[in-house]
């Protein structure tokens, strides 16, 4: 049954460290994604959309409330958003929306070795409920692991012998995100019949490391790994960039976590690519069995459909593996498609610069729903509506690093982006040190500009657009206790 009115149902699907340029409809010519890629053909394909967090937690704290991470006061993995941020979810819940979640929720500390019930929760909205924060079998509240149990599957990875970096993963019916894909059918069938709108957060944690795709999604890739290209990386290229890089060009994470750059052979890098790639493949196919249930169950056409991510993977780029304190393409922008058939033309595509912080004022101006005071995003909806140029919407993006990993200590990383849509500017603060390219003469983020006199003028004015964007972070909401 179709939502009532203007309050259609609504499909969030948010994967867990996916770059941009991992889709057909983003270019990428060898990954094979028809359903998200008919997804674009339906909807509204981002070209140019961007994470204000290259880490998890402050991302999704930001995109769920609308506001910056300094803003929400989320600004690192392992802290917990404070309990009065409102998330769109909880304003959907109070206006009657149906909510449910499977998979990551990560706004709150959840180690193992003193969170043993998952992670804590604020009022997110969310009556059904269903957490697994990844395939790890560390906490006995990960459904996805009692799910793993009810059917009698055994949990459990392979290395492959090419590289101990990339892992042969359970098979696609015992894959996290598979269960994952599961619990929004079984939700989505389950709403269908009934005569209020629903919203469902799918945060599968693919194609997050460890790589682990299944082994019959690995091995079609073995035959043409000579073909994949390598990382985008100039030998030298970090002499003049920031020092964490160069830790981390030694190993992620400052060293902890391996993929040591020089100590991998080309093909290893080629392996943990197509590694990357299948478990996108993985995230397509079970995204495409939950589109087919929309349509078989009548739902399809007044169904919102979001598909993003929280932030990006470095995957070998310049000499770095997983994610840290840097701002390149690969760590902070990310697919955007949005698709109602009901009410947004089709076949578009939006070359705008656009924020996740964007997504919560778009839900609510599209069901027609007043702004919760404090959010910081600008509303997609007048160029999906039509309503305003598709190419036109911000004239920068903005990112934090806020010392917000535990991998960077001595001395804590703090970072600041922006980024005009040709000049990228990050301001390392405290160490002297920053990065300033200008991606229209070098898209590839090779050439580091920030000393460089020629340039001088250009950097001044950036500097200055990032001390605006820092500024426009201070929180809208009223002090809380104000002196006068």
């Amino acid at each position: 049954m179709s939502a009532e009115g203007d309050r259609p149902n609504i499909l969030w699907f948010c994967t867990d460290q996916q770059r941009f340029d991992t889709l057909g409809a983003y270019g990428n010519e060898f990954v094979d994604t028809p359903n998200l890629d008919r997804l674009a053909q339906s909807g509204v394909l981002f070209e140019n959309c961007y994470s204000q967090s290259p880490v998890c937690t402050p991302s999704r704290a930001s995109f769920l409330t609308g506001r910056y991470p300094r803003t929400t006061r989320c600004r690192q993995n392992g802290q917990a958003i404070p309990k009065d941020e409102l998330l769109v979810t909880k304003t959907l819940a109070d206006r009657g929306y149906v909510t449910g979640l499977a998979g990551k929720l990560h706004l709150a500390p959840n180690n193992p070795s003193y969170c043993k019930g998952g992670e804590e929760r604020i009022e997110d909205g969310y009556f059904d409920f269903h957490w697994s924060h990844d395939s790890d079998d560390q906490w006995p509240t990960n459904e996805y692991h009692q799910w793993l149990r009810e059917k009698g599957l055994d949990y459990g990875t392979e290395p492959t012998p090419q590289f101990e970096g990339v892992q042969f993963g359970m098979p696609e019916e015992g894959h996290q995100t598979t269960w994952c894909a599961q619990k929004a059918i079984t939700f989505i069938e389950s709403n269908a019949s009934y005569d209020y709108p629903w919203l469902f957060s799918l945060n599968s944690f693919d194609p997050h490391h460890p790589f682990d795709p299944p082994r019959s999604y690995l091995e079609k890739y073995l035959d043409r790994l000579g073909e994949i290209p390598t990382p985008n990386y100039e030998e030298g290229e970090l002499r003049d960039k920031p020092s964490f890089q160069r830790i981390d060009h030694r190993g992620a994470y400052g060293g902890s976590a391996g993929f040591d750059y020089e100590g991998m052979s080309v093909d290893d890098h080629r392996l943990t690519r197509a590694a990357y790639w299948s478990m996108v493949e993985l995230i397509d196919r079970q995204f495409g069995r939950i589109m087919d249930v929309l349509e078989r169950t009548g739902q399809l056409e007044d169904t919102l459909v979001i598909f993003t991510s929280d932030h990006g993977e470095m995957l070998g780029d310049h000499g770095l593996y997983l994610k840290g304190p840097y701002f390149y393409e690969p760590a902070v922008h990310v697919p955007l498609i949005v698709s109602w058939p009901e009410r947004v033309e089709g076949e578009r595509r939006s070359g705008a610069l656009v924020e996740l912080t964007d997504l919560a004022p778009t839900i609510l101006e599209g069901l027609g729903l007043p702004l919760a005071e404090g959010i910081q995003g600008q509303s997609l909806w007048p160029l999906l509506a039509g309503e305003s140029p598709l190419d036109e919407h911000r004239d920068s993006v903005y990112s934090e690093f806020y010392n917000a990993s535990e991998t960077h200590k001595d001395p804590a990383a703090q970072a600041t982006m922006v980024y005009d849509g040709r000049y990228k500017l990050v301001q390392m603060h405290g160490l002297g040190e920053g990065e300033l390219y200008d991606l229209g003469e070098d898209p590839g983020e090779n050439r580091n500009l920030w000393e460089e006199k020629e340039y001088a003028e250009v950097k001044m004015e950036c500097l200055s657009l990032l001390s605006d964007r820092m500024a426009w972070t201070v929180d809208p909401l009223p002090p809380r206790k104000a002196a006068w």
